[in-house]
C-alpha cells in the first residue's frame, strides 16, 4: 500500500513534521499563509489528485472547490488551521462525505478580541492623529479631542458597543469591555439566550443594535446568510458618527456601499479583512485617511505563538486522527458524520504516529 498523501495548501508555522513521521507523501501549495495567493483551480486539482487529506490555513484566491475535491476520489478530510472554513465549498464537501475541522484555539479568538480592541481605541483615541499632529509641530488642537468610553458619576453616559456574533471571540470582546464600563449590546440569533446573560449584554436585534451603538464590531463566520449582511441599508442606520469594525471576514460587509458611507464622512472604519485579498494599489480605501484603519489580515498574528503555530498544531492533529479512521475533533460539517463513518470509520491508511 502506498504512503496516504496530504497536500499542504497554505503552510502554517506549525509545521508538518508529525505527519511526515506518520509515512505521509506531503505536496506543498503556497509558501506560506502570509502569502496565501495560492494558484488557478486546475493546479490545484493537479496538487490535490489522488489526496488522502488537504490542511492549511486561508487560501482565498484559489479556494477549495468542488473541482478540487473530484480529483482526490479517496479525500476524508480538509483540516483548516484557522478558524474560518469560507475557502471551502462546505456544500460540496458534505456532499462527497468529507469532513471539514478548523481551529478556534484560544490563540486565535483571544488574539482577534485583543486586536479589535486595540483598533477600536487607536480609533475612538484618535491615537493616529496625535501622533501627526505633534511630529507635524502642532499641540493641544481642539480637533484632537476624543471619546470617552466609560459611564461616570459626573454625569458622562458613556459609549454603546454593539456586538455582530457572540461566539467565542465576541464573548471573549465582551469581557475585555467589561472594566470600561460601556453600555454592550449583541445580537447572536445562533446562541442561548444564557450567553447573553453570563457575558452581561443585552440581546437586541441587529437594526436596534447599528441604531443604537456608537461601535459596531462584526465577529461572525462567512456564511450565505451574513455574505453582505452589512450593506448600504445597514450603514444608514449607524449613527453619524459611529465606528465599524470588521475583524471577521471582509464579505460580511458590502464594501462598495462602506466606501460610500466614508466618502460621506458618515462613519468611520477599522479593517483587518477585506472583500478581495491583499487590498488592491488602487482601493480607495487607501485614500480614506484617518477615517480608516486598515490592517494586513493579521489581527490574531502574535510573535508568541508564530505564522498560526497552535492552528497548525490542531489541523496536523485532525489530519492524523482522520487518517487513522476516527473523528477528530471541531468538525465544521457535523452533519456528514455519519455518512463519513460508513466511508471511512476504522479504516486506518497511516500505523504510527510518532
Amino acid at each position: 500500500m502506498s504512503n496516504p498523501r496530504v497536500f499542504v495548501f497554505a503552510p502554517t508555522g506549525g509545521g508538518t513534521r508529525e505527519i511526515e513521521e506518520a509515512g505521509c507523501t506531503l505536496v506543498f501549495g503556497s509558501a506560506s499563509w502570509l502569502t496565501p495567493q495560492g494558484n488557478s483551480e486546475d493546479e490545484m486539482c493537479i496538487m490535490a489528485r489522488d489526496a488522502d487529506a488537504l490542511t492549511g490555513a486561508s487560501i482565498r484566491s484559489s479556494p477549495i472547490t468542488g473541482k478540487v475535491m473530484e480529483s482526490a476520489p479517496n479525500l476524508r478530510i480538509i483540516a483548516k488551521s484557522t478558524v474560518g472554513v469560507d475557502d471551502v465549498d462546505i456544500e460540496a464537501a458534505t456532499d462527497r462525505g468529507i469532513l471539514v475541522t478548523h481551529a478556534p484555539t484560544e490563540a486565535t479568538y483571544i488574539g482577534v478580541a485583543e486586536g479589535t480592541m486595540g483598533i477600536m481605541l487607536t480609533l475612538l483615541k484618535k491615537t493616529r492623529e496625535k501622533d501627526d499632529a505633534v511630529k507635524r509641530g502642532q499641540w493641544r488642537d481642539r480637533a484632537l479631542q476624543c471619546v470617552s468610553l466609560g459611564k461616570r458619576r459626573d454625569g458622562h453616559s458613556g459609549i454603546t458597543v454593539g456586538i455582530v456574533g457572540l461566539g467565542r471571540i465576541g464573548c471573549r470582546f465582551a469581557q475585555l469591555l467589561a472594566p470600561w464600563r460601556v453600555r454592550i449590546l449583541a445580537c447572536d440569533p445562533y446562541v442561548e439566550a444564557s450567553r447573553f446573560i453570563l457575558n452581561d449584554v443585552e440581546q437586541v436585534d441587529l437594526d436596534t443594535l447599528l441604531k443604537e451603538s456608537d461601535v459596531v464590531s462584526l465577529h461572525v463566520v462567512l456564511t450565505r446568510e451574513t455574505r453582505h449582511m452589512i450593506g448600504a441599508g445597514q450603514l444608514a442606520l449607524m449613527k453619524q458618527d459611529a465606528v465599524l469594525v470588521n475583524t471577521s471576514r471582509g464579505a460580511v460587509v458590502d464594501e462598495k456601499a462602506l466606501v460610500e458611507a466614508l466618502r460621506m464622512g458618515r462613519i468611520s472604519a477599522g479593517l483587518d479583512v477585506f472583500e478581495d485579498e491583499p487590498l488592491a494599489p488602487d482601493s480607495p480605501l487607501l485614500k480614506m485617511g484617518h477615517r480608516v484603519l486598515l490592517s494586513p489580515h493579521m489581527v490574531s498574528a502574535s510573535a508568541d505563538t508564530g505564522e498560526l503555530r497552535p492552528g497548525g498544531e490542531w489541523s496536523n492533529r485532525a489530519v492524523l486522527t482522520a487518517l487513522k479512521g476516527e473523528v477528530p475533533d471541531y468538525v465544521y460539517n457535523k452533519e456528514v458524520i455519519p455518512r463519513w463513518r460508513e466511508r471511512f470509520g476504522g479504516h486506518r491508511v497511516i500505523f504510527t504516529t510518532s
